[in-house]
C-alpha cells in the first residue's frame, strides 16, 4: 500500500526532520490558532498556548500512532484543546458564574437561527462568552464532550457543566439577535 501525504510526513516528523516540522506548521498553525482563540480570547494567551502545544507534539511525536486519514489533524486539536484547558486552568480558572443571572432561561427547544450571519462574527460571541460558559460551550458542542466528560476536564460538577451550557446557549441568543437588529436597523 502506498502512503500518503499525511503518512510520508508523520514518517519525516519521527525523523525530526527540521523541514517536516515547518511544513507541518504552515499546513496547521492557522487552524490551531482558530481552536485556541475558540477557548481563548486574549492574542498572547493563543500564542501561547498554540507555541506550547507544538513544543508537545514535537516531544510525543513518537506516541503519535496513524489511524487513517485525517488523524494527525485529529492528534494535533486534541493536544492544542488540552493545553488550552490547562492554560485556563492555571491562569483564570473556570468558575461556575451561577450568580450571572441577567440573561433569561430560555426554552430548551430554542435554537438559535444563524442564517446570514457571517462565521467570524459567530465566533466573535463565543469568545465573548465568560471563560467559564465559553470553555464549556467550546467542549460540548465542537469537541462532542458529554456534560460528565466536561466535568471531569475542568473539575466541576456534571449539573454545573449542564447548567453553563445552557446559560452560553442562551447569550448566544441573544447575542445573535442584537446582531440581528442592528442588521436591519442598518437597512431601514
Amino acid at each position: 500500500m502506498e502512503e500518503n501525504k499525511e503518512q510520508i510526513l508523520i514518517r519525516r516528523l519521527l525523523t525530526k526532520e527540521e523541514a517536516a516540522w515547518k511544513e507541518l506548521f504552515g499546513n496547521y498553525s492557522g487552524n490551531l490558532a482558530g481552536v485556541c482563540s475558540r477557548y481563548l480570547s486574549g492574542k498572547d494567551d493563543v500564542h501561547d498556548v498554540l507555541q506550547n502545544s507544538f513544543i508537545k507534539m514535537f516531544r510525543s511525536i513518537a506516541t503519535f500512532e496513524y489511524r487513517g486519514s485525517g488523524s494527525l489533524k485529529a492528534w494535533m486539536i486534541r493536544i492544542t484543546v488540552n493545553e488550552a484547558l490547562k492554560h485556563i486552568k492555571q491562569h483564570s480558572g473556570i468558575t461556575t458564574n451561577d450568580d450571572l443571572t441577567e440573561f433569561p432561561d430560555i426554552p430548551n427547544d430554542e435554537e438559535p437561527d444563524l442564517e446570514e450571519i457571517p462565521q467570524a462574527a459567530i465566533m466573535k460571541m463565543i469568545r465573548s462568552l465568560p471563560d467559564g460558559y465559553r470553555t464549556v460551550f467550546n467542549l460540548f458542542v465542537f469537541e462532542k464532550k458529554s456534560h460528565k466528560e466536561i466535568a471531569g476536564l475542568l473539575g466541576i460538577a456534571e449539573n454545573s457543566s449542564a447548567s453553563q451550557f445552557h446559560r452560553a446557549k442562551g447569550m448566544l441568543i441573544q447575542k445573535i439577535k442584537e446582531f440581528k437588529m442592528s442588521k436591519k436597523a442598518q437597512y431601514e
